[in-house]
């Protein structure tokens, strides 16, 4: 009859049991199994940190060479150059240094200003416009 069963079902016995309800047969090994797993996806994942860590020593070899070369200089030392230049241009002024203020503060032309409030008043009724020359 298991046969006759197992012929019928193509061999998938074991989901038969699961279909009818029956419980699932528990490895007794498997929590070893899953440990073994965790512990080799971590090893997996420390080889690649580790290996993306030697091509990003290879390639900082590289790009040093080239600035060594060409005389260029590292992003982090071109800034902190401009910041102690900038700095030290500040240290007698007692007024901040043009490029560190931002554009439209500040630096507009009151003729601009008059232009607008000249504008703004032309579409006001008579009565209005007296009022706000005043």
């Amino acid at each position: 009859m298991d046969f006759v069963m197992k012929q019928a079902l193509g061999g998938a016995t074991k989901d038969m049991g699961k279909m009818l309800g029956g419980e699932e047969e528990k490895d007794p090994d498997a929590a070893k199994k899953e440990e073994e797993r965790q512990e080799a996806l971590r090893q997996q994942e420390e080889e690649r940190k580790a290996k993306h860590a030697r091509m990003e020593a290879e390639r900082e070899k590289v790009r040093q060479t080239i600035r060594d070369k060409y005389g260029l200089k590292k992003k982090e030392e071109k800034e902190a150059e401009e910041k102690a230049a900038m700095e030290q241009a500040c240290e007698g002024s007692l007024t901040r240094p043009k490029k560190a203020i931002p554009r439209g503060c500040g630096d507009d032309d009151e003729e601009d200003e008059e232009s607008i409030l000249d504008t703004v008043l032309k579409f006001l009724p008579g009565p209005l416009q007296d009022i706000f020359k005043k």
